[in-house]
């Protein structure tokens, strides 16, 4: 039996939620769920908020959920980022910091799903953006992924697929859709 890859997710949205709608934890939880349901590999920033109820989610469908943290160990993860570490199966210690952890962690995944945000996510969506990484939006969850569009609109039209939506079971299915369609593709 030959070795098929595993489509890779990236989960970019708010560590601190209060730009984020009322139902955000549900909304990522169930953005996780269906990761998981789709046969993919969740990656996200492994940190609070959006990522974290993503994986929780992603983790209830018993999912593999890698995390990438700013921090060069995890005792620096814990006690100087104060980041979780109980819903990642797995944590890679970029120590690069925020900056440097995005760029490893977008350019990891094959497709990236924003859900709310704040600048952390904007820097996620420019790597995926500029690398030409499949995007999908959950629209009406509020910060960066709200207005998104609005700087799209400022003459950069995209060469990247860019995927939105409101319901999270359908745009996870729409972004796996997407990028199995490629992979067939490359061949």
């Amino acid at each position: 039996m030959a070795y098929k890859e595993k489509i890779k997710i990236c989960i970019s949205g708010a560590a601190e939620l209060s730009p984020c709608c009322s139902g955000i934890k549900e909304l990522a939880m169930e953005i996780g769920r269906e990761v998981a349901r789709q046969g993919c590999i969740l990656l996200s920033g492994a940190t609070t908020g959006v990522p974290y109820y993503a994986a929780k989610g992603f983790k209830e469908v018993g999912g593999m959920s890698i995390g990438f943290s700013p921090a060069g160990s995890k005792k620096e993860h814990i006690k100087s980022y104060r980041l979780p570490t109980d819903q990642f199966d797995l944590i890679i210690y970029t120590g690069f910091d925020y900056v440097g952890r995005n760029l490893i962690l977008t350019k990891a995944a094959d497709g990236v799903i924003l859900a709310c945000g704040r600048t952390g996510t904007l820097n996620e969506f420019t790597i995926a953006f500029e690398t030409r990484t499949p995007i999908a939006i959950l629209q009406g969850t509020g910060g960066t992924a709200d207005f998104i569009n609005d700087i799209l609109k400022q003459g950069h039209r995209p060469l990247t697929k860019i995927i939105y939506g409101k319901n999270p079971k359908e745009l996870v299915k729409k972004l796996v859709d997407f990028i199995k369609k490629e992979k067939k593709k490359e061949g």
